[in-house]
């Protein structure tokens, strides 16, 4: 049976958060000759009470033929964002109402949040002690209702395994992607991405996105050095070969780099080789030597400890979960 996703519609809510789900779930298929077309999942919507009406924040309501006994039979809940989530957002308790619909949340069921639907997990106790993340005009007001939540205002999503937070709006898609691409693989992440027309993965966190009091003004950006770096990442790269490609000093390619990509030239780099790294993990039958070679690691023992790092398995296993039957 496909994996059952629950979409809760509360009061307030976001029509186009509301469609992520939906879209990037409801287009995932099946990629190995032996499930090929095959849909991957179900996704319903429900509501916190009996079916009917659920206010948006647009000129017009949604009839959701769902009550919320539909979360008993999930195996991942989606909780978009709100703009009335009354004493969960002023408060961070649940109301009654929530209480009860989560009471039907079987044990073990994945739960995931797009933009400040993280602050209905923090109020159920699921964020304890976890790192999450939220919209990051939120972020500050977030810490301080929930001290216990280790909250990262950067990034656009942070997965702690049964438990997933995003950032705001289109982090949305993003967290959907990835969670596509942790069940079922690279291909069929990027065969939703190319359908949905958007990347299948964006480079930087939140930080891009923060209007800064004074920002500079910019004329040259890291484009192309970026590019150039793509076409390259088995061969060695320096930083300053990087700054030469926008003809810029290492200082300042640095910081433009940084504002632009909200990383530092390194650390994305290092993030465009893991992905690499995983691309061909899960699409060849390249040795591992051969892959931490193509991926710019050099050897395999720098790739392990980069995999361990970023993913928290090594390449086999990694190999192992995504690519069945692989050494």
């Amino acid at each position: 049976m496909p994996h059952r996703i629950a979409v809760l519609a509360l009061d307030g809510l976001l029509p186009f958060e509301l469609g992520i789900p939906q879209r990037i779930f409801g287009l995932s298929r099946g990629c190995e000759p032996r499930d090929e077309g095959r849909k991957l999942y179900e996704v319903v919507t429900c509501s916190v009470r009996t079916p009917g009406p659920v206010r948006t924040d647009a000129d017009f309501t949604i009839t959701v033929e769902r009550g919320p006994e539909t979360l008993a039979t999930a195996d991942t809940v989606v909780i978009p964002a709100s703009y009335e989530l009354g004493p969960v957002y002023a408060e961070g308790r649940l109301t009654d109402e929530l209480a009860a619909a989560f009471a039907h949340i079987r044990p073990g069921t994945r739960m995931v949040s797009i933009c400040t639907g993280s602050y209905v997990l923090a109020a159920a106790g699921y964020l304890d002690g976890r790192p999450a993340t939220t919209h990051w005009s939120s972020a500050d007001h977030f810490q301080q209702l929930f001290p216990k939540v280790r909250v990262d205002p950067d990034v656009l999503f942070i997965d702690d395994g049964d438990v997933l937070t995003s950032a705001g709006v289109a982090a949305g898609i993003d967290l959907c992607l990835h969670i596509v691409r942790r069940d079922h693989g690279t291909a069929v992440a990027n065969d939703v991405a190319r359908r949905t027309v958007v990347p299948p993965h964006r480079d930087g966190g939140q930080a891009q996105y923060i209007q800064r009091p004074v920002p500079e003004t910019q004329f040259a950006t890291t484009t192309s050095a970026r590019t150039w770096a793509l076409g390259r990442l088995d061969r060695p790269i320096l930083l300053r070969d990087m700054a030469q490609q926008e003809s810029m000093s290492v200082r300042t390619f640095t910081r433009r780099f940084r504002e632009e990509v909200g990383v530092s030239p390194v650390q994305w780099l290092t993030r465009q080789r893991v992905e690499r790294a995983r691309q061909l993990l899960e699409s060849t039958d390249l040795s591992i030597d051969q892959v931490a070679r193509d991926a710019g690691f050099g050897t395999a023992t720098s790739l392990r400890q980069h995999l361990q790092a970023a993913l928290g398995v090594s390449p086999t296993a990694y190999r192992r979960t995504f690519r069945a039957g692989q050494a």
